[in-house]
């Protein structure tokens, strides 16, 4: 019985910390927010791969294995992961309307665990490639 309660007690700690390490804006994936500057070395960079199907494709199975989980399969904001977090992750689909190729590059790459951002989402630096957070983006603003 104490294994058994000890074993509940680490998986609920391991919970915990996989749920924040998932995060977005602090609109509860509402349609539109308010959102910080691009940095000015983001804000002019434009994707790559716009318009390449098979950057989308690549991207959507980035998505699926790093994204959906917080941001939900279509990008509401709504992942079950995601559920458990304050502030709520981001609804992808009103991002990519409302914002740039360089400030998703930029929120992808950086996270938002930073001012005035302050989120959970975990910065994907040095865990993606240039050319995976360009596929992300090139999926996230397939949406549009």
């Amino acid at each position: 019985m104490k294994k058994s309660i000890t074993l509940l007690g680490i998986v609920l700690v391991l919970s915990a910390i996989v749920l924040s390490a998932c995060g977005g804006s602090s609109d509860g994936g509402s349609t539109s927010t308010s959102r910080p500057e691009t940095p000015s070395e983001y804000a002019s960079l434009t994707n790559p791969l716009a318009g390449n199907a098979d950057a989308v494709s690549s991207g959507k199975a980035l998505y699926d294995s790093n994204c959906a989980s917080c941001h939900g399969d279509a990008g509401l904001g709504d992942g079950v992961a995601g559920t458990q977090l304050t502030p709520k992750p981001a609804n992808l689909v009103s991002s990519a309307k409302e914002t740039t190729a360089g400030y998703l590059y930029f929120r992808i790459l950086k996270g938002g665990m930073m001012d005035p951002v302050n989120s959970s989402m975990p910065s994907q630096e040095g865990l993606l490639t240039d050319e995976q957070i360009w596929q992300l983006v090139s999926y996230i603003e397939s949406w549009k």
